[in-house]
């Protein structure tokens, strides 16, 4: 029989795997459940069909144009173009300001978006309306929108020029202000490249025509990859995607 000093080493050595082969099942059986919820929630974004509302006026309705031409439309084709199955909600009044806006919030939220595009200020513009009345509007959007917990990314409007260049410069400043009160993902100026280019427009010179839709849906694409990217993890190329787009956006007869 060995000496008691020789049995222990020979009993430590003969447990001693044992012992440790339990305390890595233990340790595993901790953490495996941990590591397949955080995959599986990785997967269930990757594979998400992300509700994108645009709560916009005419320039997001379509105004003038067929319904697949439209802003969203368009956008939503985009966005599967680079595989990224989303429904891309309308919810553009032609002739609404941010008052208007504002009112129907509570109905757009319906539709539970992940994320918001906001486009609203341009009749607020066209009409002269005070700017101070304009960025509380929009803030109590983003505001409404934030306690959400939904995404935003703004989009900017600039004033019309023949309303003077005091009321334009005050009027231009709501955008950035907002943008960096709130920390938003910003997108300057909704109609930028577009603008005062008549082969971009309809013959009002005020709506994009289809080919000013794309234009505009080509630049602000990236600030909207942004805002996906900030919830969810953007599939690579190659998966197999849809696009939805819902709602055609309403016109206001009253609209000029």
């Amino acid at each position: 029989m060995p000496s008691g000093r020789n049995y222990r080493t020979v009993k430590n050595r003969r447990f001693g795997p044992t012992i440790r082969f339990f305390v890595l099942l233990a340790v595993l059986a901790l953490f495996l459940p941990i590591y397949a919820a955080s995959a599986a929630n990785a997967n269930d974004r990757a594979g998400k069909n992300i509700r994108l509302l645009v709560l916009g006026d005419s320039l997001v309705a379509g105004y003038g144009l067929p319904k697949v031409e439209n802003f969203t439309v368009r956008l939503a084709q985009a966005l599967t173009d680079r595989n990224i199955t989303a429904t891309v909600i309308n919810a553009g009044v032609s002739g609404d300001t941010t008052t208007g806006g504002k009112s129907r919030l509570g109905w757009a939220l319906a539709d539970k978006p992940d994320a918001v595009i906001l486009e609203l200020g341009a009749n607020d513009g066209l009409r002269g309306i005070e700017p101070m009345v304009s960025l509380a509007n929009l803030d109590a959007i983003i505001t409404r929108l934030k306690n959400n917990k939904i995404k935003v990314l703004l989009a900017g409007m600039k004033a019309p020029p023949n309303l003077g260049k005091e009321y334009s410069a005050e009027f231009n400043r709501i955008f950035p202000a907002l943008a960096d009160k709130h920390n938003l993902i910003f997108y300057p100026f909704f109609l930028e490249g577009v603008a005062a280019n008549p082969n971009l427009n309809q013959e009002d010179k005020i709506h994009p025509n289809a080919d000013g839709v794309d234009e505009i849906v080509k630049r602000i694409l990236p600030r909207v990859l942004k805002l996906i990217g900030s919830f969810f993890r953007i599939p690579s190329l190659g998966s197999n995607t849809r696009p939805v787009c819902v709602g055609g956006g309403r016109r206001d007869r009253h609209w000029r």
